[in-house]
């Protein structure tokens, strides 16, 4: 309960309705209660978030992946502050409130150096998946030693299998085993090169989806 002293005109000393009276250094004042927004979850704000948290849960479940696909934009930022905002702003769809990665254009590893050529996948032997590519190592600034970057990763259990340094990009071939319990879940599978001392990396490739057995 807010008191008057010394009558209507004199000084007010706490609340009363949405004014709010107090003295400063001997001074009194009064200042107005913003009034409460009943309902700040907007139409917008609510699609926002939903981008928000599917960006968050993918980024999370691949993050060793990213700490070196995107370390070359790591500019005054993190790793994972740079791909959430490459993944948000580039690789969402659907219908609000539905939003959902968009794998395709889901880059988990961003940079110049030379991409995949012909990749392939294949899940038919239960507990792995077996990568395939074409050696391109004489092509643009590929380089024969050129490790590949394998990503398998599981939506419904929100997390992923990774090798950061797997087969040179002569070999053409890498086999990932994954736990059993991903049987019968879609993977959604990706691929990158990096260079052998790290300093490099290829944009990655979306090499589909498939069920794991």
């Amino acid at each position: 309960m807010g008191k008057i002293a010394q009558g209507i005109l004199g000084g007010l000393s706490g609340k009363v309705g949405n004014v709010i009276g107090g003295s400063w250094k001997g001074i009194d004042y009064i200042r107005i209660k913003p009034s409460s927004v009943a309902n700040p979850r907007t139409v917008g704000q609510v699609n926002q978030r939903t981008k928000f948290t599917a960006t968050l849960e993918f980024l999370q479940a691949v993050k060793p992946f990213i700490k070196l696909g995107y370390k070359g934009l790591a500019v005054k930022k993190t790793e994972f502050n740079a791909a959430m905002s490459y993944v948000l702003n580039n690789a969402i769809t659907g219908t609000e409130p539905n939003f959902v990665i968009d794998y395709p254009n889901a880059l988990v590893s961003r940079g110049g150096l030379s991409g995949v050529l012909n990749p392939t996948t294949d899940l038919a032997t239960a507990g792995e998946v077996a990568f395939g590519w074409d050696d391109n190592s004489a092509e643009g600034n590929a380089n024969a030693t050129d490790k590949a970057m394998l990503l398998v990763y599981n939506p419904s259990k929100k997390e992923s299998i990774s090798l950061l340094d797997g087969a040179d990009r002569t070999v053409g071939s890498q086999i990932i085993p994954i736990p059993t319990t991903y049987a019968g879940d879609t993977v959604e599978l990706f691929m990158a090169f990096i260079s052998a001392d790290g300093s490099q990396v290829s944009n990655s490739i979306y090499l589909g989806s498939g069920t794991a057995n």
